[in-house]
């Protein structure tokens, strides 16, 4: 999905002309945490509510904030996954979206990029999770994806991330059956660690679990 699919004409913009208070009362209202300035269609940048709030004047005009406008925005043609970067790295609920010649087109709430990335990586499915955790250079898709379809399952979505106090991956693997002690137990034969799952395994080791305490405090 490009993010011109997903602008928002309704998000409110300044004028260089407004104030620091109708621009903190348009924030509180529409509850963001930043706005575009635009003048005559031309995208200026981005005010935080953070900066406004240092201004001693609310009567102070815009114009007269240039220093702390940020140069935030995406491209029309970017995908989503470009806005929802700029989101997380510059902290904003919202993030404006212009052309190549800079002319502002809308804008996109978080809130929306959050429905969108939530429906990209496939939170709204059915299905179980799991989680493993290994060496990059052991990573092979076609290995995860054979022992996930030898139990007769499917790989809906896969996502790699790195951890940031190990050289380990994190592969995350969403199935699309919940029984998964089948899976689980290939994983683990494999080699693999299994950092996380969830479905019905998880309910049926926890019984297993619980058995075994019970027996050994039997013993006792």
């Amino acid at each position: 999905m490009l993010v011109h699919e997903l602008i928002n004409t309704a998000l409110p913009q300044l004028q260089p002309g407004d104030t620091v208070a109708t621009a903190l009362q348009l924030m509180s209202d529409f509850k963001l945490s930043h706005l575009p300035i635009v003048e005559e269609d031309r995208y200026l940048g981005l005010l935080s509510e953070n900066d406004l709030l240092n201004i001693d004047n609310d009567r102070t005009n815009i114009e007269n904030c240039k220093d702390d406008f940020a140069q935030v925005s995406v491209i029309t043609g970017n995908h989503f996954l470009n806005a929802v970067n700029v989101a997380n790295r510059f902290q904003t609920n919202i993030v404006p979206v212009i052309t190549e010649n800079r002319e502002y087109l809308g804008s996109i709430s978080g809130n929306e990029l959050l429905s969108v990335l939530g429906n990209f990586s496939g939170a709204n499915e059915n299905g179980a999770m799991v989680v493993l955790e290994m060496e990059a250079s052991k990573f092979s898709i076609s290995e995860i994806s054979r022992i996930v379809e030898s139990d007769g399952a499917s790989v809906l979505h896969l996502n790699i991330a790195s951890r940031p106090d190990s050289t380990l991956l994190q592969v995350t693997i969403h199935l699309n059956k919940q029984e998964i002690s089948v899976i689980v137990a290939a994983f683990e034969r494999y080699g693999y660690a299994v950092y996380y799952y969830s479905g019905e395994e998880m309910f049926a080791s926890e019984i297993d679990s619980n058995y075994k305490n019970l027996m050994n405090f039997l013993d006792i």
